[in-house]
């Protein structure tokens, strides 16, 4: 048997495994352990792509390190960072402090805080149950919560960013709504949702507005139809079947001392806040070589059913002209010479992180910060080095997200 048919097949016996009904006809509950399901999903996906030369490797690291020498000299502090192909490591670099306070350095194995790259493993679960058929895209909110306030939401409209809800953040600060004061949860901000009298910020499906509200919403989706804490779905659906050891979801109930510490950019750890509680748009901490695990389930035949994956990969916001757009749980760029480029940035707190993903080329850059940086979101650039997109090796750029 190929390698290629092995990942097909790995990926297939595992979706069939989640959706297959027992003898009373019955659908078996897909998060329930199963030792076998675990053993099929952690094959070394990587062994189905061809080996990449010593010399091509050794030739793709030094353009990476020119880039780094020609934009950052030497200002390359506190990242954790990643290249590769075909699943194999082209170029890592840990550098800085997890913790500065007791001289612990970043490695391979310290979870840092992903930021909105969480909405990328959010929207995959999602996606799964949708595959699962638990749930449907088209689904709308009313039927999945009681006296839910906006009749035309839907799934898909949270993934694309189309819901026109407006940010929790921004009317949870008000007293009124909820304050500063004490710790919001997913489950709050529901009830926020629906006993506050939030009014949509514009009509659904009419605009695209980037909203966290979205994803927290999300969440509670997969609570919901699991039955299970955001945090042990994620794990059992996504993290422990792709053997992602060091990632996590930080919740109200997580000890604050296992999250890793953020930094401004002067080393002044930023303190936790009444939002730091909000998972799904957020608040997943990962490795680089975790979100390789990911980037390499994710694109391999079979995570997703071919229809489904076809959705995934589109814009769906068109109001205004430009090369940005976004999928359902992916941002995308879109040039007139028909090329695309996949990817999710992030930034909360000290925290930022870039998530790119070459999906004609399997290839994929990770950069994830603690201590506040836009140097994560120029990583894009290194696509240039695995393909025809429009960008340059040369020199920095202003601010991108």
């Amino acid at each position: 048997m190929t390698n290629n048919k092995v990942t097909y097949l790995l990926f297939s016996l595992t979706f069939l495994l989640l959706i297959s009904c027992d003898k009373s006809g019955k659908i078996k509950n897909p998060f329930k352990k199963n030792k076998s399901d675990l053993e099929y999903a952690m094959l070394p996906l990587e062994d189905s792509l061809p080996k990449l030369s010593d010399s091509y490797k050794n030739t793709k690291k030094r353009e990476i390190e020119n880039f780094f020498t020609n934009n950052f000299a030497n200002d390359f502090e506190n990242m954790s960072f990643l290249v590769a192909k075909n699943g194999q490591i082209i170029y890592e670099k840990y550098d800085g402090f997890a913790d500065k306070e007791n001289n612990i350095l970043n490695s391979p194995e310290t979870p840092l805080h992903i930021a909105s790259v969480s909405k990328v493993l959010t929207a995959s679960a999602i996606l799964k149950l949708i595959d699962a058929k638990k749930i449907s895209l088209d689904q709308k909110l009313t039927t999945l919560f009681d006296k839910f306030p906006y009749q035309d939401v839907t799934i898909k409209t949270l993934l694309n960013h189309r819901s026109g809800m407006k940010k929790y953040n921004y009317f949870c600060d008000d007293k009124a709504n909820w304050g500063r004061n004490k710790t919001l949860t997913n489950k709050d901000l529901l009830e926020v949702i629906i006993n506050k009298n939030i009014p949509l910020e514009t009509k659904t499906d009419t605009h695209f507005s980037y909203n966290n509200t979205n994803y927290a919403l999300l969440a509670l989706i997969i609570e919901k139809v699991t039955g299970m804490k955001y945090s042990q779905a994620m794990k059992k659906i996504i993290f422990e079947p792709l053997g992602m050891k060091n990632t996590f979801v930080f919740d109200e109930t997580t000890p604050k001392e296992k999250g890793t510490p953020s930094y401004k950019y002067n080393y002044v750890k930023y303190p936790f806040d009444f939002l730091d509680a909000v998972y799904g748009d957020k608040n997943i901490y990962s490795t680089p070589r975790d979100l390789l695990k990911f980037d390499l389930a994710r694109n391999a035949p079979g995570f997703l059913s071919k229809d489904l994956l076809e959705q995934v990969y589109k814009g769906y916001s068109y109001e205004s002209k430009g090369s940005k757009n976004y999928g359902l749980g992916i941002r995308l760029r879109e040039w007139d010479t028909g090329q695309k480029l996949f990817y999710h940035n992030g930034w909360w707190h000290g925290n930022t992180a870039s998530y790119i993903t070459l999906r004609k080329e399997n290839a994929v850059i990770i950069a994830l910060s603690n201590k506040f940086t836009r140097k994560t979101f120029q990583m894009k650039r290194l696509s240039a080095l695995f393909g025809d997109y429009p960008f340059t090796l040369k020199d920095t750029v202003a601010k991108d997200e």
